[in-house]
């Protein structure tokens, strides 16, 4: 399904070389979300894409932790205060989570978390392909997230995530709508150094 979009951020501080696929350019982390239901068939296909990102020795050492109707309040009591408060409007919370260790051998696993951001970006673009944007968090209450997820000593919690249907700034809190805009990036020859 294809959500609506119908806020239009100004995406002109971006300046994107010629042949740039505009879905990657249109990729950015807005605070404003308005509550929505994402269909399960399309939350399937958000985490469908992010099955498919490539990672060392095909480990796929990801997991997402994504809420429901029932544990939406439990996930938004895991961020922390500041995330919150803007996070409550959106419509799935979730965590991203990675196996430390290789499961053919025991191993560990030093790209499992390079490997996570793969997948989480191949999430995300999936997500605005369908009208919807995401928001990853650093702001999480990482020991707690750990607990109510039951984790083992084999696994990391790397971050929280927001996914949902943008709304205009104008519903937040004055400090984060000054700052609800699509930022520029570094230039290239900062990035790619020959």
């Amino acid at each position: 399904m294809k959500y609506p979009d119908s806020i239009h951020p100004d995406f002109s501080a971006r300046d994107a070389l010629q042949g740039v696929d505009p879905l990657q350019v249109s990729r950015w982390s807005p605070r404003a979300f308005t509550k929505s239901v994402i269909a399960e068939a399309d939350v399937a296909l958000l985490f469908e894409a992010a099955r498919w990102a490539p990672s060392c020795f095909n480990a796929q050492p990801w997991e997402f932790y994504v809420s429901t109707d029932k544990t939406f309040d439990d996930y938004l009591n895991l961020l922390v205060e500041g995330n919150q408060a803007w996070a409550k409007n959106a419509s799935l919370l979730g965590f991203v989570v990675v196996k430390k260790t290789f499961s053919h051998n025991g191993k560990a696993n030093a790209y499992a978390e390079y490997d996570a951001g793969a997948a989480w970006m191949a999430m995300t673009l999936q997500a605005r392909q369908m009208g919807l944007y995401t928001h990853g968090m650093a702001g999480i209450k990482h020991d707690e997230v750990t607990a109510y997820l039951k984790l083992d000593d084999d696994h990391k919690v790397i971050c929280g995530l927001a996914i949902g249907v943008a709304a205009a700034p104008s519903i937040l809190p004055d400090e984060l709508a000054a700052k609800e805009k699509p930022s520029p990036r570094k230039p290239l020859s900062e990035v790619l150094r020959r």
